[in-house]
């Protein structure tokens, strides 16, 4: 058993939490790039907490601008052990209104331009992603929210485009045909590469708006920011209820150890160029 240290990537509105004690930014460096900004580091409750603003403080990255690999790398280096997403979605059914907060439990995958992997050449991996979010923590984040006063649904389908432009009404017909639920742009590869780095993932989407799939509406950035800043006071709320919920001490997960059966490069081929851009996602599979 271990501590937990909770990685919270989200709006950079969600960092103004009070009862954040000890805070401070740290700059950390990734071979992977430079991450979207700085990491707030603190405590809540005792826990600690490393809170990431994924577009950057005043949100100057788009989606495909967001340097994930960097991200997930910085947070994996900081000590993180499990990962909770907070974002910004829409909705694809009528009875997820906007205000509603949304357990995601699986993902469809619609983004082209990003680097999805830590994996290259030298040094092979192939993770499962049938389950690619941690029951155990999206559990807890819902709990959660709902004691925070949000409405919650459990479970539901994300689709992730690649943007930033928003769907057009053929595609939001054809996703919800997919037996998609929400939609939005940042979760992958963010979510596949939490998994590769033994990182267990959970996503609580909030909603901000119905996509253009109903006839004679389309999404609207000024309705998105004001519903954002509405959610902001309960997501902040939520966060410091994650940290009462907490189980006192964080039992393993299996998602913890999920390298011991994805990778396959054998050890006489495995270069060492690409070990060394591996040293934290691989840090618990090289000291085996």
């Amino acid at each position: 058993m271990s501590e937990w240290v909770i990685g919270i990537i989200g709006g950079s509105g969600l960092y103004a939490i009070e009862a954040l004690e000890e805070a401070q930014w740290l700059a950390v460096d990734s071979p992977w790039g430079t991450p979207s900004d700085e990491l707030l580091m603190g405590r809540i409750e005792g826990v600690r907490f490393v809170f990431l603003p994924r577009h950057g403080r005043g949100h100057p990255l788009p989606p495909s601008a967001l340097n994930a690999r960097a991200n997930i790398d910085a947070l994996k280096r900081a000590g993180c052990t499990d990962l909770l997403a907070i974002s910004a979605i829409g909705s694809l059914r009528e009875e997820i209104p906007p205000g509603h907060f949304v357990a995601v439990d699986q993902f469809i995958d619609r983004t082209f331009a990003r680097e999805a992997s830590f994996f290259e050449p030298g040094f092979a991996a192939h993770v499962s992603m049938a389950d690619p979010v941690c029951p155990r923590l999206s559990a807890l984040a819902a709990d959660a929210a709902e004691a925070s006063g949000a409405p919650v649904k459990r479970g539901g389908c994300y689709v992730a485009i690649e943007g930033p432009q928003f769907s057009t009404r053929a595609e939001s017909r054809m996703f919800r045909a997919w037996g998609g639920d929400v939609i939005g742009m940042t979760a992958m590869p963010e979510a596949k590469l939490a998994r590769e780095a033994e990182l267990p993932y959970a996503l609580l989407g909030m909603v901000t708006d119905y996509d253009c799939w109903r006839e004679g509406e389309a999404v609207d950035v000024a309705e998105i920011v004001a519903r954002l800043h509405d959610n902001a006071a309960t997501a902040r709320r939520l966060v410091v209820e994650l940290a009462r919920r907490l189980p006192r001490e964080r039992t393993p997960s299996p998602i913890d150890t999920n390298l011991d059966q994805a990778v396959i490069t054998a050890p006489e081929a495995r270069q060492p160029a690409a070990m060394a851009k591996l040293d934290a996602v691989c840090r618990r599979y090289f000291a085996r």
